[in-house]
């Protein structure tokens, strides 16, 4: 056999410009990868490396925002500016606060309901040990603010110190709207109130509109019926609305990209001109991860990549080496056993569902996986590399 490779999966995060409306986006990070690829820490460019994109970035070049107003207004227009319900958000100053304003704006009276003892992604509003001690049934029980602050007093987010129930009810009200707060965890407590309802929950919103409306609410939108549309001239996104907004200024949010396909697809076109290499591009939002400590699921986005070339379509399709190592090639070692194992990867099925030896292989989407990476590389504060390269990734233990 050859000389053993290392080297095996490396993500790299590339330093780009500072991306505003209207760059040529495809031209700018086309050029980002092939310097740093020339530079003194550079690599290079191979078949099936990954070209990865942040989609705020994306966004931004396409000069896709929308404004408190352009919410408000298309609030108003779709809920009819009276007593709106507002369920299931997130607790987010990033991701929702700056919507809530602009729905608060749209309407009389908002009456919050939060779930509890933590939203959609994991942030909590209180322990689930608290609820325990309190005797409180979190599957049944409704609590009033009142309720709340009496069983629970006042509770700060762990990491951001903040404390939601009064934020977001200060938010509603300095934007001139009443405000209601409940804690409940079915959609249909909501009815008692209002009949009509945003529902703010991201991964579970087709089910919670269905709920709603066979409850008999009047008017239900979830967040992607928000800013389908432009609004006075404003961005907008026609699959995900708000969905995927995050905030650009107090009055501002970025919203999620569009018509993006194109992009990855003519950088792809650039890099095989330039490098004579077929790579994979993609663009990625957030990650798809838990927090061990703070319990947040890493996922307010509707999906981990909204673009991607046709290459990065499906799932992993890989052999369990410790199985291998453990079960089929127990009595070799060295040079034999790695023999058997390179040859049962070379004979591996094309489809592994459902083989032994496949388990515990990671069942997720390429584009969910390589984009948790991406999130991971590139952070979300200053790092300022909002690309990312990945070379290794379809390599397995045979590529030399």
């Amino acid at each position: 056999m050859s000389e053993t490779r290392r080297v095996g999966t490396v993500s790299r995060g590339i330093r780009c410009p500072i991306i505003r409306e209207g760059d040529d986006l495809a031209a700018i990070v086309t050029e980002s990868v092939l310097l740093a690829a020339k530079s003194e820490d550079g690599f290079e460019v191979r078949d099936r490396d990954v070209v990865c994109i942040t989609e705020s970035i994306v966004a931004r070049a396409q000069g896709n925002y929308c404004s408190v107003d352009d919410i408000a207004s298309d609030v108003k227009a779709k809920l009819g500016g009276g007593t709106v319900g507002v369920i299931f958000p997130i607790l987010s100053r990033n991701r929702f606060a700056i919507c809530l304003r602009g729905i608060a704006k749209g309407c009389k009276k908002v009456v919050l309901q939060l779930s509890y003892p933590s939203d959609e992604v994991g942030n909590q509003l209180i322990s689930i040990d608290k609820v325990d001690e309190a005797g409180i049934n979190p599957y049944s029980d409704v609590l009033t603010l009142e309720q709340y602050r009496k069983l629970f007093g006042e509770n700060k987010h762990e990491f951001t110190g903040v404390d939601y129930v009064a934020y977001y009810k200060e938010l509603v009200e300095s934007c001139g709207a009443e405000c209601e707060i409940i804690f409940a965890n079915h959609a249909k407590d909501i009815l008692k109130y209002t009949k009509n309802v945003i529902n703010c929950d991201i991964h579970t919103r087709v089910r919670t509109k269905r709920i709603l409306n066979e409850a008999g609410a009047e008017k239900v939108c979830s967040l992607d019926d928000i800013m389908t549309a432009a609004v006075n001239g404003s961005g907008y996104n026609e699959k995900y609305g708000l969905l995927g907004s995050n905030k650009a200024t107090e009055d501002k949010v970025k919203l999620f990209p569009r018509d993006a396909q194109g992009l990855v697809e003519d950088i792809q076109k650039r890099m095989k001109k330039e490098t004579g290499k077929n790579v994979e591009v993609m663009v990625y939002g957030d990650g798809a991860f838990k927090d061990p400590q703070g319990k947040i699921w890493e996922l307010a986005d509707p999906v981990v990549s909204p673009f991607h070339t046709k290459g990065l379509i499906g799932t992993p399709n890989e052999l369990k080496l410790k199985y291998l190592a453990d079960n089929d090639f127990a009595d070799l070692s060295g040079d034999e056993l790695k023999a058997a194992i390179s040859d049962s990867i070379k004979a591996k099925d094309s489809n592994l569902v459902g083989n032994m030896a496949s388990e515990g292989t990671t069942p997720r989407q390429l584009t969910d996986l390589i984009g948790s990476l991406c999130d991971l590389t590139s952070g979300s504060g200053d790092k300022g590399t909002p690309v990312v390269y990945i070379q290794g990734y379809f390599d397995n233990y045979t590529n030399d």
